[in-house]
């Protein structure tokens, strides 16, 4: 990462993921831990809903790194791919 951490949104979604897998596993381990079914589904649809936003995250993340590998490609290369094209 070349960004400074405070500056750098892969450093912060990592943060995040990180944060959000650890309650996610907590959110589960609850469910087995309290009778009440309201309380175990509530638990269940939120580990549910936060894996969906890892996921989202690690999208996120994907992304960059291929934005990054694009823009490795010099622009004198870019060119001649475009005009080949034509």
């Amino acid at each position: 990462m070349d960004a400074a951490p405070e500056n750098n949104p892969l450093y912060h979604a990592q943060k995040l993921k990180a944060q959000m897998v650890k309650l996610v596993r907590h959110l589960r381990a609850d469910v087995g831990k309290v009778t009440e079914p309201k309380a175990q589904a509530l638990f269940e649809a939120s580990a549910e809903v936060l894996t969906g936003v890892v996921k989202a995250l690690d999208d996120y993340r994907s992304k960059c790194d291929a934005a990054g590998r694009t823009a490795s490609v010099t622009p004198r290369r870019m060119q001649r791919v475009t005009q080949a094209k034509r």
